[in-house]
């Protein structure tokens, strides 16, 4: 496979920490602080409280693109895409492992 700059690195996360996102401008936000392993902490800001409590989401393992750049989204800055799939109302719903694995690996 050629290496390309458009190359999406998605990796396995655990959230550490999860809180309403209240001052975002779209509804149902939700802070994510998650620890890819040896690859760091990042945090992610997702569309993710029509599903998910926060406080159900800690300890959870994710899939999170971590190489598209960071965004900051009312102050808070967001440095990873935390991976889902719409439902039938299109509301986020988690793309994660199916068993616990180590942090950071990567989708492939």
């Amino acid at each position: 496979m050629v290496d390309s700059p458009f190359d999406v690195e998605i990796r396995v996360g655990e959230v550490l920490e999860a809180e309403s996102f209240e001052e975002a401008n779209k509804p149902k936000m939700t802070k994510l602080w998650i620890d890819l392993g040896e690859h760091g902490e990042v945090q992610s800001a997702a569309q993710l409280d029509h599903h998910y409590d926060p406080e159900e989401l800690e300890g959870r393992q994710v899939l999170c693109a971590t190489n598209l750049g960071s965004v900051r989204i009312a102050g808070f800055k967001s440095e990873a895409l935390t991976v889902g799939v719409p439902d039938e109302e299109e509301f986020p719903v988690l793309v994660e492992p199916e068993q616990d694995v180590p942090l950071g690996g990567l989708l492939f």
